[in-house]
């Protein structure tokens, strides 16, 4: 379909000042000022009165947002992120609505999340530096908030996508770090990396086990109960993929008795809720969702968000189209 640049284009929330000034040489721009994310009413006027949406994560775009609007004026969703789990694709295929994202700007950024996780998780350093903020530091002694020597430890990965390959390389060029994975099919990487079978197995060994794959109905508590059980009592668990990837309470679990040493999060099951329960854990490192959170890199996402709006405006396919 060839649009026109009086097409009618939506974006839910602030964007960098660069992508909102390229955004407006588009077509005609509606830009929501609010941060929060869209209600069902907004989403469901927002497909009736505009040709193309740039979503954000929060935005959640269901089954049941879709079916109450019966001849959409909508034709493409074009999601700032590269996770979409809150738009439900088939539904919207089905109104004839199609989906971007934007995969490999996210990359280095996450993975460069997952490191702090992991490091701040291992050396105690909120707990550190809580301790020093409360005015409670008594000074150095040589048993003080020993932690986890992360060098030459296993990390496992649990999802060896572009994220999960970019933190595989940090761990094993940072921090001469053995790297084993679980993933759907065989990568080749210029690191040594095994990759196992069963998840159970990858855990089992791992001092620290980083979870990066998408969010969606078959990742949904992926690790739960029984993964948790398997890993070894020292080991950090340390999420930068979805929150509904993990039970909560099967975390909440495996921290209180001990059953793991630690973790460290970026996103929650029910975000932006975090329970109370890890709020009063030392061990548990807690993110804001800071997994992107860099001018530059919000920058490039808004741009490649355009970039597919551009093309398909012109009548292209876009090149991240889902």
């Amino acid at each position: 379909m060839i649009m026109n640049k009086l097409s009618k284009i939506f974006i839910t929330r602030p964007l960098p000042m660069s992508v909102m000034d390229e955004a407006k040489a588009l077509g005609s721009l509606t830009a929501r000022n609010l941060t929060s994310p869209l209600s069902e009413k907004e989403m469901i006027l927002t497909l009736k009165d505009y040709d193309i949406v740039l979503p954000t994560l929060g935005d959640s775009f269901s089954a049941n947002v879709f079916n109450q609007v019966e001849n959409p004026r909508c034709k493409l969703l074009a999601n700032f992120g590269v996770g979409y789990n809150h738009i439900d694709i088939n539904a919207a295929k089905a109104k004839g609505i199609s989906i971007t994202n934007t995969p490999g700007a996210v990359t280095q950024a996450t993975a460069d999340i997952a490191m702090t996780l992991m490091l701040m998780t291992a050396r105690r350093a909120g707990e550190g530096e809580r301790l020093v903020r409360a005015g409670k530091w008594k000074g150095w002694h040589p048993t003080q908030m020993l932690g986890l020597h992360v060098s030459g430890k296993t990390a496992a990965i649990i999802g060896m996508g572009r994220i999960g390959e970019a933190i595989a390389r940090r761990c094993h060029f940072g921090f001469g770090m053995q790297i084993v994975y679980l993933n759907r099919s065989e990568k080749t990487v210029a690191f040594p990396a095994r990759q196992i079978a069963s998840i159970d197995e990858t855990v089992k060994h791992a001092d620290v086990v980083f979870v990066a794959v998408p969010g969606g109905l078959q990742t949904n508590h992926l690790i739960d109960e029984k993964v948790f059980q398997m890993m070894q009592r020292h080991a950090i668990f340390v999420n930068i993929s979805r929150g509904d990837v993990v039970a909560e309470t099967a975390l909440i679990s495996a921290l209180e008795t001990g059953q793991i040493g630690g973790a460290g999060l970026d996103v929650y099951e029910f975000e932006p809720e975090v329970p109370k329960a890890f709020l009063n854990m030392e061990n548990v490192t807690l993110f804001p969702h800071l997994g992107t959170a860099s001018m530059e890199v919000r920058t490039e996402m808004g741009k490649m968000a355009l970039n597919n709006i551009r093309e398909f405006i012109a009548g292209n396919s876009p090149p991240n189209l889902l």
